[in-house]
């Protein structure tokens, strides 16, 4: 019954905020959300001696909320999947070898780039922390987050071939930071780690191309049992089988649960709620449901990231670390992007805009706050977890807010062949 309560009052405060932002402050829905809970937690530390027990009930609330469990180990999932159904796999089959890079390499080129530059910088601000946990931030903050990613971009204009670039991109770059997270945070807490050329490989084709082909094999045979009924209310129920049944599967296997979620989602959403499978209406019921789905988690869960200020300790005490932080992130996604740019033949060239936009529109979000939780207090995780946490905000709400305008100022140009 806890359970029931605590998700009772989170969906009670994001309707409420929604209604808030809808009505007044007016700006895109998960950003809008997370204002207004930031608004309300700043409210709240101001005036935690006058009402003191307002403080308590909602930092034990949001406190009872295991946001790396919830978010790594459930609402990705569902979110991946709502995501990934709803994207032309023919649009992201023209653009596959800028996803595949920068998904890739360019997460493990901002992940030193990152690393480094902090071990240097830091000291700068009187905090002293070892190499290797500036590579386990820098791990947790490289990759652009699929669920701020995907709920912002389709407000802001960008061109559709890029659109698609920084879609796919936050989509599987899930693969290669999961192993890099999981390598760093390992030899943070001094374990003995296979970091050989194989012993890394070997990790990567388990996590992510494992993840990637139970997601096929999920997807199919879930577009194959769509196939052969009719009704739109059993076709929604195989759909969250494959996302909850493939969840559980992802976890006995050690897979990829999110690879796994996003190769399932593409198959479905290209192939078994295709016209020759379903008819328009149960079309449209299928989209319509995981477009609910996708909304209500997002207000959750942005809500949840702005309340995640009232149980960051001293935050103040790191606040010109995070802003360096910020500009060190924006450095390392710049010099992850430009690299493969211009090294890489792709098959159309990359201007100033695409760059631009590509750098700005790589927004940080919730998992990178979920990893951070997940590190070993030992290990400078609230020094860690504070300049994540100013990373993340600056990410959604200056970028996120701003990438559609940038996106119009600057001048167009066209995609010529490399």
């Amino acid at each position: 019954m806890e359970l029931y309560y605590s998700f009772s009052a989170l969906i009670v405060l994001s309707a409420i905020f929604s209604y808030l932002n809808s009505r007044f402050l007016k700006l895109p829905p998960s950003i809008g959300v997370m204002v207004i809970a930031l608004m309300v937690s700043l409210g709240l530390i101001a005036t935690d001696s006058i009402f003191p027990r307002t403080f308590i009930r909602i930092s034990t609330l949001i406190a009872s909320v295991d946001l790396t469990e919830i978010l790594m180990g459930a609402m990705l999932n569902f979110l991946l999947f709502a995501g990934a159904i709803h994207l032309h796999l023919e649009d992201l089959r023209e653009q596959r070898l800028p996803v595949i890079i920068f998904s890739t390499v360019s997460v493990v080129i901002s992940t030193f780039v990152i690393g480094f530059l902090m071990f240097y910088i830091l000291p700068l601000f009187g905090i002293a922390i070892p190499l290797i946990q500036c590579l386990v931030f820098g791990a947790l903050i490289s990759p652009t987050d699929p669920i701020a990613v995907l709920g912002i971009l389709k407000q802001a204009g960008v061109p559709k071939s890029l659109e698609t670039k920084i879609a796919g991109e936050s989509l599987f770059n899930d693969g290669m930071a999961v192993v890099v997270f999981i390598l760093m945070l390992a030899l943070a807490r001094g374990e003995e780690v296979n970091t050989s050329f194989t012993g890394i490989v070997g990790l990567f084709v388990k996590e992510a191309l494992g993840g990637i082909l139970l997601g096929l094999v999920l997807g199919f045979l879930g577009s194959k049992m769509m196939y052969r009924v009719d009704g739109y209310n059993v076709h929604v129920l195989i759909t969250l089988a494959i996302v909850m049944g493939g969840h559980l599967a992802a976890q006995a296997l050690h897979m990829s649960g999110p690879l796994a979620m996003v190769a399932a989602g593409l198959v479905v959403g290209n192939y078994g709620k295709n016209p020759g499978a379903v008819s328009e209406t149960e079309r449209d019921y299928i989209d319509k449901f995981w477009e609910l789905i996708d909304e209500i988690l997002n207000a959750i869960l942005f809500m949840i990231i702005g309340f995640e200020l009232l149980l960051i300790p001293d935050l103040k005490q790191y606040g010109w670390a995070g802003l360096a932080a910020i500009v060190v992130v924006l450095s390392a996604r710049f010099i992850s992007i430009y690299i493969p740019v211009r090294l890489i033949p792709f098959k159309t060239r990359f201007g100033k805009k695409s760059i631009t936009i590509l750098v700005w529109g790589g927004l940080r979000g919730g998992v990178s706050i979920a990893l951070a939780l997940s590190i070993d207090s030992e290990l400078n995780k609230d020094v860690l977890l504070a300049i994540t946490y100013f990373v993340v905000l600056f990410s959604i709400i200056v970028q996120g807010l701003t990438v559609g305008k940038l996106t119009n100022r600057l001048p167009d140009e066209e995609e010529a062949p490399a």
